[in-house]
C-alpha cells in the first residue's frame, strides 16, 4: 500500500471517528448508537500510531464542551480548559493505542473488550467518558444485562472481519428505536423540577434563593407530588438552619423533598443528595465519584470526599433508589453499580451552572435515559441550568 493510500484511508477514518464524536454524543439520545462504530475505525487503523489518532479524534469530539465548560469553571481563560481536555483525553487514547493489534481472529475483538473494561471501571474509568456501550439502552431498551452483553458482543465483532454485519445490525435496530421511541416514564407521585438558578464557584445557595425553591416544591406538593427531587447543590451548604428553614416551610404538607446539598467536613465536604419532611431530614446518598480536579482533589485538603463503591442502591419509604449524581452520570461503573443492586428507581440530578453553552448537560441527560431504558427503570430527572 503506498504511503498516499495510507494516508487517504487514515483522512477517512480520522474523519468518520471526528463524526463518531461529535454526532453520537451531541446529547441527543438517538444518536448515541453512532459511537457503537468506533471500534470498526479503530480496528482499521493499520498502525498503532493510527489507532492512537483515531482514539483522540473519537474522545476529543465527543468532550469537545470541556474546554470551555472548565473556563467558567474556574474563571479563566480558554488555555486551561484545552490543557485539561487534553490530558482528560490521555486515558482513553493511551488504552486503545496500548491494545490495538494488527493480529486477525479472536486477538482485535479480545483486546478492545479489555480496553473497554479498563475504560468503564476505576481507576482509568474515572475518566471513562464517551463510552460507546451507554448505547445500549437506545438500540435494546428494556433487555437489562442481555442487552448490555449483546451490546459489548457488537462493539468486539466491529473488530474483526464482520465488522460492517455489526454495524448493520446495530443501524437496524437504532432505526428501530427511533420509530418506537418511548422515553423512561417516571414513577407516579415523583417529580422532578429543573432550575435556573445563576451559581458560581464556592457559591452557594442563599436564603432568597431557598425560598424561592421551597415554593417550587409547595407547587409541585399542590399538584399532587409525593417526592420531590430537585438538582445538585439546591440546599447549598446544609446547615442546622437550613434544615430548620425547610422543616418548618413543609409543616403540614404530605411531601417528601429529595435535593443536592453540600456538608462540610475536618479536611473536605460530601456532595450528597438529602431527605426533608417535616418531621426532619436524612443524608440519602453521598457521591461516591466528584468531577475530578474541580471537585474531587485526593492530593491535596479541602475537596469533595470520593468513595467509589458506597451507596450504590439507597432506600425511601421502602423503594431502592439507584441516584446518579452529575459527574457520575458520564461513566460507566457507578450505573452497573447501581443497577447490580436491582434498585426500583433511577434519580438523575445535577448543577450544570458552569456548562455554558456546551452539550454537556444534553449529554447527562442522554446517558442517563439510555441507562433507565436498558434496565426499564423509572427516571426522575432534575437539573440546574441557568439561562
Amino acid at each position: 500500500m503506498s504511503w498516499r493510500h495510507r494516508a487517504g484511508r487514515l483522512a477517512i477514518l480520522s474523519v468518520g471517528s471526528a463524526t463518531l464524536g461529535v454526532v453520537g454524543w451531541s446529547g441527543n439520545p438517538s444518536a448515541l448508537p453512532l459511537a457503537m462504530a468506533f471500534p470498526a475505525l479503530w480496528s482499521l487503523a493499520g498502525s498503532r500510531a493510527s489507532a492512537a489518532l483515531i482514539a483522540a479524534i473519537y474522545f476529543l469530539g465527543a468532550s469537545r464542551g470541556l474546554p470551555e465548560g472548565v473556563s467558567i469553571f474556574f474563571g479563566s481563560d480558554l488555555l486551561l480548559g484545552l490543557a485539561l481536555w487534553v490530558i482528560a483525553s490521555l486515558a482513553f487514547v493511551t488504552v486503545h493505542t496500548a491494545f490495538w493489534t494488527a493480529q486477525g481472529g479472536w486477538h482485535g475483538p479480545t483486546r478492545y473488550l479489555i480496553a473497554n473494561v479498563l475504560m468503564s471501571l476505576p481507576p482509568l474509568g474515572i475518566v471513562g467518558w464517551a463510552n460507546p456501550l451507554t448505547a445500549a439502552g437506545i438500540i435494546f431498551p428494556g433487555w437489562g444485562w442481555l442487552g448490555l452483553a449483546m451490546a459489548m458482543a457488537l462493539l468486539m465483532l466491529a473488530t474483526t472481519k464482520h465488522r460492517w454485519p455489526a454495524v448493520a445490525i446495530v443501524g437496524v435496530f437504532s432505526l428501530a428505536s427511533a420509530v418506537l421511541w418511548v422515553e423512561p416514564e417516571g414513577r407516579p407521585g415523583w417529580v422532578g423540577i429543573d432550575t435556573s438558578f445563576s451559581a458560581g464557584r464556592e457559591q452557594y445557595a442563599d436564603y432568597h434563593q431557598q425560598v424561592a425553591t421551597i415554593g417550587l416544591v409547595k407547587a409541585a406538593a399542590a399538584d399532587g407530588a409525593s417526592f420531590v427531587v430537585l438538582p445538585e447543590s439546591a440546599l447549598g451548604i446544609w446547615t442546622p438552619t437550613t434544615e430548620a428553614l425547610w422543616r418548618e416551610s413543609l409543616v403540614g404538607m404530605p411531601v417528601t423533598m429529595i435535593g443536592g446539598g453540600v456538608v462540610l467536613q475536618a479536611n473536605d465536604y460530601e456532595n450528597l443528595m438529602i431527605t426533608v419532611t417535616s418531621a426532619g431530614s436524612n443524608e440519602l446518598y453521598r457521591q461516591r465519584m466528584p468531577v475530578p480536579i474541580s471537585m474531587w482533589q485526593p492530593w491535596s485538603a479541602g475537596g469533595a470526599d470520593a468513595d467509589f463503591f458506597r451507596n450504590a442502591v439507597v432506600e425511601l419509604a421502602g423503594l431502592r433508589l439507584a441516584v446518579l449524581l452529575c459527574y457520575e452520570q458520564l461513566l460507566v461503573w457507578p450505573v452497573l453499580h447501581s443497577v447490580w443492586m436491582q434498585p426500583e428507581i433511577m434519580v438523575a440530578t445535577g448543577n450544570a451552572w458552569w456548562t455554558g453553552s456546551t452539550n454537556i448537560l444534553p449529554i447527562q441527560r442522554a446517558a442517563s435515559i439510555a441507562w433507565a431504558r436498558l434496565f426499564n427503570l423509572p427516571l426522575t430527572m432534575a437539573y440546574n441550568a441557568p439561562d
